[in-house]
This record gives structure tokens, C-alpha cells and sequence, in this order.
């Protein structure tokens, strides 16, 4: 048995609380704009799910931009957030991991890069020249892979493509590039894998020129200060026993992924050698 496994059999069988703690007040969980957060039901399900889980009542914090998220989150204005590793390895000094998603059985997901279905490339050489789009600039999937391959080619974006603009939504990216606003895009492989299942006419007009190796999914975080204290344990103990409860097992099924691990420091090695890379090769 894994260490990840272990620690997840850990936490299921503590039994969620069922009243709210004496005088807390209302934990503040983050979400950025990777997730399906214009989905009204799931973030009402979502709200309601970690109120009950908690016994707490529940804000959920929505902001356009990674860095508003990031930036509450590392001034302690959230007991918690669902953030992008690229920020994770940024702050992580400053920040305490809570929970990972499992996606297809495994704590990882991809970055592709996308073009227009009828164009024939395969891979970033063929995009030379193009109008890019990419999701955040501290994004992972939507910025830094796409940005560490272009430095081990010595070049940067404004010089390796004749335009770039950030959509500040994944969602975005692949309108911009179906729609032809864009050439191409940096895109999270995990989006455009659920639109695919839920919006194939859009996705159907673009195409896979590029997927990355696999990297550690976007994590729930919380500010190191947290780390211990009443609001972590019980927004961890909900999100790692949300496969056994029948609300949470329905959040699941509408986000497509398999669960809630415990998380792995070591699974974020990879973002921060690209972002390593970038800050050593400009």
C-alpha cells in the first residue's frame, strides 16, 4: 500500500462532523477560473457539501484571475483554495497542500497544445509564427509549460510567435482557437478532455498538436499558518471523504474526477524545475 493510499484510508474513516463548531465562523474557499465554476448547481452542490461536511457555513471566493486567488490565499484572507501548480511552487514557502484531485485513476494531468481541426501540426515547431493564446500567466497548463519549451529553444513568446494574449479561462482558449480568433493555444488537458464530453461540437473544431508529460493536477491549498488548525482538518477530512458520501459523490461525477487524495509534495517537482528553467533561461 502507497503512502497516498494509506493516509486516504486514514482519513475516510474519521466520521465527518455534524454540528458546527462554537463560534466558528465562515471558512473561505477559493476557486480560480481553471475549474467548471460558471456551472451554478455545482457550485451551489459544492457549497452546500463542504457546509454540511464541516459544520460550518462555507464562502465560496470566485476571482477572474490565478494571481487574485494567490494572493488571498497567501495573506490568509482564505482558509483555502483550489490553485494551479505553478503558483503552488511559486509560494510554496508560504503554503501548506490539502488535497489533490485524481483524474483517470492518477493524481496528474497534461498541458496540450491546440489548433484548428483541418491544420496539420504536431507539435510547437509547426506553430511558429501563429496568433497564440494562452489561459493565465500563472498558469501551468496555459502559460508555463508552453513557455519552458519555447526557452530550451532560446526563444520567448513575443519572439516566437507574431502575437500571444491570455483569455484568463481555459474555456477561452479553446473558443479563441475553434472560433479562428487564435491559431493555436496553451490549454489544461483536463478541460478540454470534460468540454470534449460535454461540449463536442466546440472542442470537435479544434485539435490535439501537442500534449506535455504528465504533472501534478491543480491542488486545494491553504495558508501554511493553517496547517493543523480546526478549518484545515475539517476542509481536508471533506474533500478526501467526498467519494463516500452520495452530494459528494455527485460533485465528482460533475467535475469527471475520481476522487480526492491526499497530496505529494514530490508530485510538483516538474512545474518547478519548468518554472526553473524560465526564471534561468528568460
Amino acid at each position: 500500500m502507497t503512502r497516498r493510499r494509506l493516509l486516504a484510508g486514514a482519513a475516510v474513516a474519521v466520521a465527518l462532523p455534524s454540528v458546527a463548531l462554537a463560534g466558528a465562523g465562515p471558512l473561505r474557499f477559493g476557486l480560480t477560473p481553471v475549474f467548471l465554476t460558471n456551472d451554478l448547481d455545482l457550485l451551489s452542490r459544492l457549497k452546500a457539501y463542504l457546509s454540511r461536511s464541516t459544520g460550518r457555513p462555507v464562502e465560496l471566493v470566485l476571482r477572474r484571475t490565478y494571481q487574485e486567488i494567490t494572493a488571498l490565499l497567501v495573506s490568509d484572507q482564505l482558509d483555502a483554495a483550489w490553485i494551479c501548480g505553478y503558483p503552488y511552487v511559486e509560494y510554496r514557502q508560504q503554503l501548506a497542500l490539502l488535497a489533490i484531485p485524481i483524474w483517470q485513476g492518477r493524481p496528474f494531468y497534461q498541458s496540450y497544445l491546440i489548433t484548428g481541426a483541418g491544420r496539420q501540426a504536431e507539435g510547437l515547431a509547426d506553430l511558429a509564427g501563429d496568433i497564440h493564446a494562452f489561459s493565465d500567466p500563472n498558469s501551468n497548463s496555459g502559460y508555463l509549460v508552453t513557455r519552458a519549451l519555447l526557452a530550451e529553444r532560446g526563444e520567448r513568446p513575443e519572439t516566437f510567435f507574431r502575437q500571444s494574449f491570455f483569455t484568463y479561462g481555459h474555456r477561452n482558449v479553446v473558443r479563441a482557437v475553434a472560433s479562428g480568433l487564435a491559431d493555436s493555444g496553451s490549454v489544461d488537458g483536463y478541460v478540454w478532455e470534460v468540454m470534449t464530453g460535454t461540449e463536442p461540437a466546440l472542442t470537435g473544431r479544434t485539435r490535439v498538436a501537442r500534449r506535455s508529460e504528465w504533472l501534478g493536477f491543480p491542488p486545494v491549498a491553504a495558508p501554511r499558518s493553517a496547517l493543523g488548525g480546526d478549518a484545515f482538518e475539517a476542509l481536508q477530512r471533506a474533500m478526501l471523504s467526498m467519494e463516500r458520501d452520495d452530494d459528494g459523490r455527485a460533485i465528482l461525477a460533475m467535475l469527471r474526477l475520481d476522487r480526492f487524495g491526499p497530496p505529494e509534495v514530490g508530485d510538483y517537482r516538474a512545474i518547478a524545475a519548468k518554472a526553473e528553467l524560465v526564471r534561468t533561461l528568460g
